[in-house]
């Protein structure tokens, strides 16, 4: 599994610099002209590199949109946005958010079915984990997270969130696919960690 996904990792990570990816095959496309000094002006490569990633991460506008599940990883409580990749058919790309940090891991990978293969990283760049789980009928989700060697896996256990509805307080019982909370009253109001508040905005 590993094989393919450092094959396949590039692939995954190009959807996070919107137009990278296009600017760097027209620069490499210019290695094949006639005139390769071209390729190595100083425009073309001020061109060709990728926008500097401003790290810690911040939640994208990208994903704000993606449906939201909401849970445990290991012992943290995270809300996870995941979506489809417009560009791939079976891709699949977003971000979860530590509840109580704050801090924010990208994910990109695959669906197929039930089954959900995903790789993480912490900096847009360098893949730092893996993520391996199946979608239950009432759409929850549940799997590993393991490092890139496999090693030190960790249970998660998400429920999806529905529009709108704000994200449940930790230890609070997680809400049933209907959205209803069950057990432990959920959260009221935005849920503000380290200045990052959009951890309940719905859709």
């Amino acid at each position: 599994m590993l094989e393919s996904k450092s094959m396949n990792g590039a692939a995954r990570w190009r959807g996070w610099i919107p137009g990278a990816a296009a600017v760097l095959l027209l620069a490499g496309a210019g290695a094949l002209t006639p005139n390769p000094v071209w390729a190595q002006s100083d425009a073309v490569k001020e061109l060709a590199a990728p926008p500097p990633i401003q790290l810690p991460l911040k939640p994208s506008a990208e994903f704000a949109k993606f449906p939201r599940y909401a849970g445990t990883l290991g012992t943290r409580q995270i809300v996870l946005r995941l979506g489809p990749k417009t560009d791939d058919p079976s891709g699949v790309h977003g971000e979860y958010q530590y509840t109580d940090t704050g801090e924010v891991i990208l994910i990109a990978g695959d669906r197929d079915g039930d089954t959900l293969e995903v790789e993480e990283s912490n900096d847009g760049t360098h893949i730092t984990g893996n993520w391996v789980g199946k979608f239950a009928a009432d759409g929850s989700l549940a799997g590993d997270r393991m490092n890139v060697d496999d090693s030190d896996p960790q249970p998660f256990d998400l429920r999806p969130l529905a529009p709108g509805q704000a994200v449940p307080a930790a230890g609070a019982a997680q809400p049933t696919a209907s959205g209803a909370a069950t057990g432990a009253s959920a959260a009221s109001g935005a849920h503000t960690v380290n200045g990052v508040n959009n951890l309940s905005i719905g859709e």
